[in-house]
Order: C-alpha cells, then sequence, then structure tokens
C-alpha cells in the first residue's frame, strides 16, 4: 500500500512540475522487474536489454503526461517496453529471418542428441526459445513478472481468450507434451 501511494505522489510530481528527481524515483521502483522482463524478452543479450530498458524509460518520461492512470503505471510502462520491443523486432526483421534459420539449422543438429539433452535438462532461455514470440511475451508477464491475465491484456493488447490460449499453449510447449 505504502509503495502505491508514493508511486501516485511521484506521477503528480512528474505530471504537474516535470519533476526528474521524481521520474528517477518511479524508474527506481520498476527498473529491475522491467530490466528482468526485457532480458528474458531478448534472449539474454544485456546490451539489447539495455537499449531497450533506456528507450522504454525515456519516453515514459516524454509522454508521462499521456499517462492517464486507467491502469497501473507498472501496466503503461511494460506496455512501452513490450512496443519497443516490437519495434526492435520490425527493424530487425531481415536480420532476424536469417538468425532465425540459423536458430532452426542448430535445432535440427541438437535434436540428433536428444538423450544427452534430456539428461542435460532444459535451461530457461532454451524452453523460452522454443515459444512463438507472444507465447514468450505473456508466458514471461505470467510467471516471471506475475502479473495477473487482465493487466497482460492491458500489456498487450490481446483479448483475455487470446492471452489464455497462449499461456496454455505455451506450457504445453515447456513441459514437452506438444
Amino acid at each position: 500500500m505504502l509503495k502505491r501511494l508514493e508511486e501516485t505522489r511521484l506521477l503528480a510530481m512528474c505530471m504537474c512540475s516535470d519533476n526528474r528527481e521524481a521520474f528517477s524515483r518511479l524508474a527506481e521502483l520498476h527498473q529491475q522487474g522491467l530490466r528482468r522482463f526485457i532480458m528474458n524478452l531478448c534472449g539474454g543479450d544485456m546490451m539489447l536489454t539495455d537499449d531497450l530498458a533506456q528507450e522504454t524509460f525515456l519516453k515514459a518520461w516524454m509522454g508521462i503526461r499521456q499517462f492517464r492512470g486507467l491502469s497501473g503505471f507498472r501496466t503503461w510502462l511494460y506496455r512501452i517496453a513490450v512496443n519497443e520491443y516490437i519495434s526492435y523486432r520490425r527493424s530487425r526483421s531481415n536480420a532476424m529471418l536469417n538468425e532465425a534459420a540459423d536458430a532452426a539449422d542448430l535445432q535440427i543438429s541438437s535434436s540428433v542428441d536428444t538423450e544427452s539433452r534430456a539428461d542435460a535438462g532444459m535451461d530457461a532461455q532454451t524452453m523460452l526459445a522454443q515459444l512463438s514470440e507472444s507465447e514468450r511475451t505473456i508466458s514471461l508477464l505470467f510467471y516471471l513478472e506475475e502479473m495477473p491475465i487482465k493487466e497482460i491484456v492491458k500489456i498487450t493488447g490481446m483479448a483475455e481468450g487470446t492471452v489464455k490460449s497462449h499461456l496454455s499453449r505455451a506450457r504445453k510447449k515447456m513441459a514437452g507434451i506438444q
């Protein structure tokens, strides 16, 4: 409750007087979770995480007066981060297609040795890599960031049923059921 009151006070200071110190405090409150989320979206690429986190906070600062409070500040911030990630993916689409082809080649070669892979177990990044972009985003928000489905709906702009079906498919893929 105290965090929510402090966040509301800081938001008011940012919106009314462009208070940079208040925004810095807001950024500090949300930085760790947001960076963790972006890092997992980016497959552990720290440089890309740094870039997208910086762009997210910059856009949040520049657009703070457009924040209407219809959702929580965290939801709004994560929506900006998702949009930044999508923009990055679009701008890098050709490079990503080449990387996807390379990843598919790697997956084929690694599937030859399924017994040793099963013995070694799959790490989180490997599990996340087998998900579609939407499934990965929703799974990270739900499991890692512990956001309720209604908040994920606001962040992604997807219908509640779509979010639930993506979660269900992701669970099956990560469990190796599919």
